[in-house]
């Protein structure tokens, strides 16, 4: 009997243990969507980053890492990284996902609602600018407004006209970031095939 009562004081941690496991796949950011011609600061785009990572960390902890909050962790990391390759946060975050480590909720520089804010007024200017680097993000922006505050109704009509004009954003272009040819440096480029 009392053989039985310790295996199931050993086993029943693992059992819970597996129970817990976090399936989260690192998104693949490669050189990143956006170039130094944004429309915004080196400073700014870290200030986002920062922001967006904080915020996809807080939802995993409070929805116990549901696969709902690790998908849109998932996208909202590979925005951060697009937005700033090192962004020490989001670096650290994708790592320990990828390892199975939940995040720890930190207190951010804003609440959800006041970063659905400022995700959409900036999305709306960058909308306006005529690169399409600018546009991009701006409608990743507003898209993320719309999805960090559903009682803001100025983000979700932002979002909702988006997407009646067939103009949602496709994120696998930022979680499975594809090379483009010209990236990849042909042999002779540099490297251990280049000729003296």
């Amino acid at each position: 009997m009392w053989q039985v009562v310790i295996g199931a004081f050993f086993f029943c941690p693992l059992v819970m243990a597996e129970e817990k496991k976090i399936d989260y796949k690192a998104p693949v950011v490669g050189a990143g969507i956006f170039t130094d011609k944004l429309g915004m600061m080196d400073k700014e785009r870290e200030e986002y980053a920062i922001n967006i990572a904080n915020y996809s960390g807080n939802k995993i902890v409070e929805a116990k890492a549901s696969p709902e909050s690790l998908a849109q962790a998932r996208r909202l990391l590979a925005l951060s990284l697009h937005l700033s390759s090192r962004n020490r946060k989001a670096v650290v975050m994708n790592y320990q996902l990828e390892k199975g480590i939940l995040p720890q909720k930190v207190e951010g520089d804003y609440s959800s609602e006041v970063l659905a804010r400022l995700l959409l007024t900036r999305g709306q200017l960058l909308i306006k600018q005529p690169a399409e680097e600018d546009v991009l993000l701006g409608r990743c922006f507003i898209e993320v407004a719309a999805e960090m505050d559903a009682h803001n109704d100025d983000a979700v009509y932002a979002s909702e006209l988006l997407r009646m004009d067939n103009k949602k954003i496709n994120w696998s272009m930022f979680t499975d970031f594809k090379v483009q040819k010209e990236e990849i440096p042909s042999p002779g480029e540099g490297g251990k095939d280049q000729k003296p």
